[in-house]
C-alpha cells in the first residue's frame, strides 16, 4: 500500500519505521525469518496423525515424571529428569556435583589414551583438587587416591569420586527435588494428564 497524501496512514507508519533505530529494524527481520523457518516444521504442522504421536509422547512423559521418585537412578536414566535435577540443584548452588558425575560418566567412553589423560587431568582441576573452581564435596582421603589415580589414567580413575559425589546427591540432594515445587508441580501435571486420558477412554 502506497500513498504520498497529507495524513495518509501508510505514509505515517513508514515515517515511524525510518526513525527506528538500524538494530531493532535488523532484530525485527532476523525474527521474522527465525518464525518463518518455525512454522515450516512439520512437528509444528497440525498435520493428520500429529495429534495421536503427541498424545503418546505426552503419555511417555508423563509416565517418566513419576518414575522419578521410584528411585534415583530412574532419575539419572531420563535425559529430562537430569535436566530437571540440575535446574534444582542451581537453585541449591550445588549443581557441580551433578556435572562432575556426567563429567566421569563421558569420562568413562573415551577410549583413546591420549584423550584419556588430559581429559582426566581437566576434570580434576575443574572439580577435584583443592580450591577448585568448582569443587565437589569428597573427604581429603578420597581426593588424594583420585591425584595419585591420574598418573597411570585408566576409565576407572575418578570411580571413587564420583561414588561419594553419587551419594551425597541421592542422599542429600534428590530427597529435596522430590519435595520441591517444581517437582510437585510436575507429578501434578503428569497424573491429570494420566486422570484425563483414563476419563476419556
Amino acid at each position: 500500500m502506497s500513498c504520498w497524501m497529507p495524513g495518509c496512514p501508510a505514509l505515517s507508519m513508514c515515517r515511524g519505521l525510518a526513525a527506528l533505530p538500524i538494530t531493532c529494524l535488523e532484530r525485527a527481520k532476523d525474527l521474522k525469518t527465525r518464525l518463518g523457518i518455525l512454522l515450516q516444521k512439520p512437528e509444528l504442522g497440525h498435520r493428520i496423525g500429529t495429534s495421536s504421536k503427541l498424545g503418546s509422547r505426552q503419555r511417555d512423559s508423563s509416565r517418566e515424571v513419576l518414575e522419578w521418585r521410584e528411585s534415583f537412578d530412574q532419575l539419572l536414566k531420563s535425559k529430562s529428569g537430569v535436566t530437571a535435577f540440575h535446574t534444582f540443584l542451581k537453585t541449591e548452588f550445588s549443581e557441580e556435583n551433578l556435572d562432575f558425575w556426567l563429567a566421569c560418566e563421558d569420562f568413562k567412553k573415551t577410549r583413546s589414551k591420549t584423550k584419556l589423560a588430559s581429559k582426566a587431568n581437566r576434570i580434576f582441576e575443574e572439580f577435584v583438587q583443592s580450591e577448585a573452581p568448582r569443587e565437589v564435596n569428597i573427604d581429603h582421603e578420597t581426593r588424594e587416591i583420585t591425584r595419585k589415580n591420574l598418573s597411570g589414567a585408566t576409565s576407572a580413575c575418578f570411580n571413587e569420586a564420583q561414588a561419594k559425589t553419587r551419594t551425597l546427591m541421592e542422599k542429600d540432594s534428590y530427597p529435596r527435588f522430590l519435595k520441591s515445587a517444581s517437582y510437585q508441580d510436575m507429578t501434578k501435571q503428569a497424573t491429570s494428564r494420566g486422570i484425563s486420558k483414563r476419563s476419556h477412554t
